[in-house]
């Protein structure tokens, strides 16, 4: 199968690299540094499944690349408008995108470009980062849930399953895809959000009564715009999401490893869209909305400091 992964970062690496070394024709859609060592020296995957080196496509350009069969679109959120349009060179008759990123609005933002009949939606549970450039660290899970948009499962969703199984990666086919977005996002907005600003891990979050209390204040907000958007959680969500922190220990999540890196944050995908749902049904989200604006402040005092130095 011919793949084009866009966004090369730790988790565009780190499954590009699986389905590469399971034989498939794999091309890395990369910029910056990062690029330039993959281009260089090719992707290291230093992982608990096993440490590989990939000697593959690496680009800035997807016209470099051609069509290909499948398109796993790993892009920041914030870099979702722009990086969809330049996906035109890498379309195919046939080609299928699936989204591997973080929020719930990501999927939708593709199918209004692309078509959703060409669109899945996955959500990864993995903890890698970026340990230097062109060297990828995988140190837990790595798995994918992903499903059609309509709830559907269709010959080209179980062709799929098949691929990542044949490279060694844990997956499973949803019907409820959009039920799963949402149900990660009951961690995300909290835990990005908290540690992030805090610059602590998950563990230093659970330790404290004051802000556990308010990571499950921020959670019900979370399923009670799900529950605007028609998506039923479980009332015991919260506690269910607690119980599963408790196994992460130093766990830095995606949000403070971009704030350490010097990148921007996905505060709108994860905090804004909640405020966002709920103020189209006139209701209020007093903690998304908190932590949204301060998020937003510090992301832009970071650049405007990063654009100073």
């Amino acid at each position: 199968m011919r793949i084009a992964v866009m966004g090369a970062g730790a988790v565009g690496a780190y499954f590009g690299a699986r389905l590469a070394a399971a034989g498939n024709e794999v091309g890395f859609i990369a910029r910056g540094k990062h690029l330039e060592a993959m281009q260089r020296d090719g992707l290291t995957i230093n992982s608990i499944n096993g440490d590989q080196r990939i000697r593959s496509f690496f680009t800035a350009d997807p016209a470099a690349l051609g069509a290909a069969d499948l398109i796993l679109f790993c892009v920041k959120t914030y870099d979702t408008e722009v990086a969809a349009r330049q996906l035109a060179p890498l379309m195919g008759k046939d080609t299928t995108i699936l989204t591997l990123q973080n929020g719930v609005d990501g999927p939708q933002r593709l199918a209004e470009l692309w078509g959703s009949h060409r669109t899945w939606a996955g959500v990864v549970f993995i903890a890698a980062r970026v340990e230097r450039p062109g060297v990828i660290e995988h140190t837990a899970a790595g798995k994918i849930v992903f499903g059609e948009l309509d709830g559907t499962v269709g010959q080209a969703t179980r062709r799929l399953h098949e691929t990542l199984s044949q490279a060694n990666i844990p997956c499973e086919i949803s019907a409820e895809i959009t039920k799963v977005m949402w149900q990660k996002l009951v961690w995300n907005a909290p835990f990005c959000a908290l540690c992030c600003l805090l610059q602590a891990p998950v563990q230093a979050i659970l330790d404290s009564e004051s802000l556990t209390a308010l990571a499950v204040r921020c959670m019900e907000e979370v399923r009670e715009a799900a529950a605007c958007e028609g998506i039923r959680l479980d009332p015991s969500i919260a506690a269910q999401t607690l119980r599963f922190s408790q196994g992460l220990g130093g766990f830095k999540p995606s949000m403070l490893q971009d704030l350490e890196n010097g990148k921007p944050l996905e505060y709108q995908a994860l905090n804004g869209i909640v405020r966002d749902v709920l103020d189209r049904h006139r209701r209020q989200a007093p903690v998304n909305e908190t932590l949204y604006t301060l998020l937003k402040f510090h992301d832009q005092r970071n650049r405007q400091h990063a654009s100073s130095s």
